[in-house]
């Protein structure tokens, strides 16, 4: 069968699915959702959508009423859209490596210290040819022993001060929070704060593997791996712990007889691997360090000499990752972000307050809106679909940011749209942020009809007794038959 019969198939059935007794009747977008939501894999669920026309702004179709439910990580629009307005699409976070003392001779009576400038970004898998971040500790081992210093009297300090002590929202779930989606935010990250296990499985089922090794090593983690093989051909291991405590739990199954599985998870403590990184690279090169690693803040700056300055990607460009890969570290740290720009001091709380008060002044109803973070990871945020087109549509006809945030949405068949079939949606006519966990799925973005008209929507669905596959499927089918309206 040739393609062209294949997608001639596929809107048949669509126009199938989406037909009515009145045959006669012209099928407006509302009618498409209103016959949508009878299907019998969504009996029981909550649906938000609503879909907006960018060039006249007549809205299309929503429903009714308009219910606050669960966006996950499509809450990412949100924190995202907010920072380019706030801090705009070129700003730039830094870290900086200073010091501190008398230099005499060859030796530093004084400390060494890094100062976190909340870069999420940091030596991160997706910007490894970024050059400043490419052996950026190497390069500061290098900076240190440029100053003729071969002796260091005092400590290597980290500064993460520019943001609070909570590491992890406070209505995220055990389950999430040692796993690498679940990362903490510290002042100073790096790495994605992601480290990986690898384990070692036997060849018969419901036995228990080694840990073979960690990258980066981690010497101060005391692991209990509680970890069996199985028959299942996926990873279903999990990683347990908090923030900077110095025990992790390993629970779950990954497949039988694999000689080097991985598993990632959350660094448990970011600032102290960057400080023992340094502090390595400080002995190759022939330099001693009287004292230890602390991380603490350093509160007069002023008297800090400085001897080195990491710049990061634009926030841009750092956006353009965090939306497409869906990295929720990235998010929050860039909620955080916005806090600590207007006020000095990094909070989440804050950070929140500050986008709320931004979308306010734009005119956005705030009633039924709750966030309690940037990534879209808690199950306690709420919006409606109509409040984040209200997003989309600013950022689309009133934002000079409008070619940054847009770009930053994978189109199918691309990043997190990898399972949309391209056949339905030619040409990025279909570009969106999803999001996704038990139970909820979730798209936000733009459609290109076929007669060329551009549409904003957010189609979420809450508490469905279908699988995430079925989900998907069904929610293509509506976008597919708007396309074709």
């Amino acid at each position: 069968m040739t393609r062209i019969c294949r997608q001639t198939l596929i809107l048949c059935f669509l126009c199938l699915i989406f037909s009515t007794t009145e045959a006669q009747q012209p099928k407006t977008i509302q009618t498409f959702f209103d016959q949508w939501t009878r299907q019998e894999n969504l009996t029981h669920a909550s649906i938000g959508f609503y879909a907006q026309e960018v060039e006249s702004g007549t809205v299309l179709a929503s429903s009714s009423p308009q219910l606050s439910l669960v966006p996950a990580s499509t809450m990412k629009l949100l924190t995202t859209s907010t920072a380019l307005e706030l801090l705009g699409a070129n700003y730039r976070f830094e870290t900086k490596l200073a010091y501190h003392g008398l230099l005499r001779n060859d030796t530093l009576f004084g400390d060494i210290v890094v100062i976190g400038g909340g870069d999420p970004a940091l030596g991160s898998k997706y910007f490894r040819d970024h050059p400043d971040y490419v052996d950026f500790i190497q390069k500061w081992a290098n900076a240190v022993r440029q100053l003729n210093i071969r002796h260091v009297t005092g400590n290597i300090i980290i500064d993460c001060s520019i943001y609070d002590d909570e590491r992890i929202p406070n209505t995220w779930i055990w389950e999430d929070m040692g796993n690498y989606y679940g990362a903490g935010v510290f002042g100073l990250s790096a790495y994605d704060n992601t480290y990986e296990i690898h384990l070692l499985s036997p060849s018969e089922p419901n036995q228990a593997t080694k840990l073979l090794y960690t990258i980066p090593h981690l010497p101060e983690i005391e692991f209990d791996n509680r970890v069996l093989s199985s028959n299942e051909n996926r990873d279903k291991a999990y990683v347990f712990g908090s923030p900077l405590d110095t025990k992790r739990v390993i629970r779950g199954t990954i497949p039988k007889d694999r000689k080097d599985f991985k598993v990632k998870a959350s660094i448990p403590n970011p600032p102290f691997l960057v400080g023992t990184q340094l502090l390595q690279e400080l002995r190759l090169k022939g330099i001693s360090l009287a004292g230890q690693i602390q991380c603490s803040g350093w509160e007069n700056k002023d008297c800090l000499t400085p001897v080195s300055v990491i710049k990061s990607p634009t926030l841009a460009t750092i956006i353009s990752v965090t939306n497409y890969e869906s990295v929720n570290l990235f998010a929050e740290h860039i909620l955080k972000h916005i806090a600590y720009k207007a006020t000095g001091y990094g909070t989440r709380e804050n950070g929140i307050k500050l986008v709320r008060d931004f979308w306010e002044t734009q005119g956005m109803n705030l009633e039924s809106m709750f966030m309690e973070d940037g990534s879209g990871l808690s199950r306690f945020n709420a919006l409606t679909a109509e409040q984040l087109v209200f997003v989309l549509n600013y950022m689309k006809t009133r934002s000079i940011n409008s070619n940054a945030f847009f770009s930053s949405l994978p189109a199918v068949p691309d990043g997190t749209l990898w399972y949309f079939n391209h056949s339905l949606f030619p040409q990025k006519s279909l570009r969106a942020k999803s999001g996704s966990m038990t139970r909820v799925r979730c798209f936000a973005g733009q459609l290109r009809k076929s007669d060329g008209k551009e549409i904003l929507f957010t189609v979420f669905l809450n508490n469905f007794s279908c699988s995430q596959g079925q989900a998907i499927k069904s929610i293509e089918q509506l976008l597919a038959a708007i396309r074709n309206q």
